[in-house]
């Protein structure tokens, strides 16, 4: 039994309600939606991703025992499901747990105008149906008037790593990514291209070694300009490896 002075981490509270359990009631309360591609930090308190975290270790490991895995005995996975756990929470899908970086924005006092491209941005997600990697690039096209929001260029970088690091579908990932940029830059043109190895598809199904995705997301000016557009296909086309 777990007593006041040990530093074993309960995944319950006094009570013994599991925190994810008083996680999705907040959710629920709020009627604030949990998908797996949500950010749901705000509902969490301190200390909470520490209680998650040992949660989820005690349902991975019932998860290795119902596959038939020695985690007692064998010394390479006796402490797999912490691993998993703590791999899930803090890296992989910490994005959904963690705030967004924060992202200081200055005006555009040369009122710059001109096409910028940023990438590639090297990303890492996971599949939402089966969990499997997703890896690839992010290119980034903005057109900023005199009105907008300027940006540093390592925050594309942290805002992109944030957004994919929960599970996700490539097409509601770029979206998200657009959605936000556009938020924080304000531009009149905005493009979003993604290319990604999809393990699902590599690793499992038919296995296909060679299976990739490309799609983009256009917004503002890059819808009605085809000159503009061609442009930003042009630089990465150029970048593109």
């Amino acid at each position: 039994m777990t007593t006041k002075s040990s530093k074993k981490v309960s995944s319950k509270d006094s009570i013994g309600i599991p925190v994810s359990v008083k996680i999705r009631e907040k959710l629920v309360k709020a009627k604030q939606r949990f998908h797996a591609n949500d950010n749901i930090s705000e509902f969490l308190e301190p200390g909470d991703q520490d209680l998650l975290l040992s949660e989820v270790a005690e349902k991975m490991k019932g998860v290795l025992e119902s596959l038939v895995i020695d985690t007692v005995s064998d010394h390479n996975t006796q402490d797999t499901a912490r691993r998993v756990a703590k791999m899930f929470l803090k890296e992989v899908f910490a994005g959904r747990y963690e705030e967004m970086p924060r992202i200081t924005d200055f005006p555009n006092v040369s009122h710059l105008n001109e096409l910028m491209v940023i990438g590639p941005i090297t990303v890492r997600s996971a599949c939402s149906h089966h969990l499997c990697p997703i890896m690839g690039k992010v290119w980034i096209g903005v057109l900023p008037n005199k009105d907008s929001n300027l940006i540093g260029l390592s925050k594309y970088s942290r805002i992109a790593e944030w957004i994919m690091s929960r599970p996700q579908i490539q097409e509601e990932a770029v979206i998200q990514l657009a959605d936000i940029l556009e938020e924080k830059i304000k531009p009149i043109g905005l493009a979003v291209v993604m290319d990604a190895d999809h393990f699902c598809m590599q690793w499992r199904g038919v296995k296909d070694a060679d299976s990739k995705m490309l799609n983009s997301v256009m917004r503002g000016l890059f819808l009605k300009d085809f000159n503009l557009r061609r442009e930003f296909l042009s630089f990465l086309g150029s970048r593109y490896k």
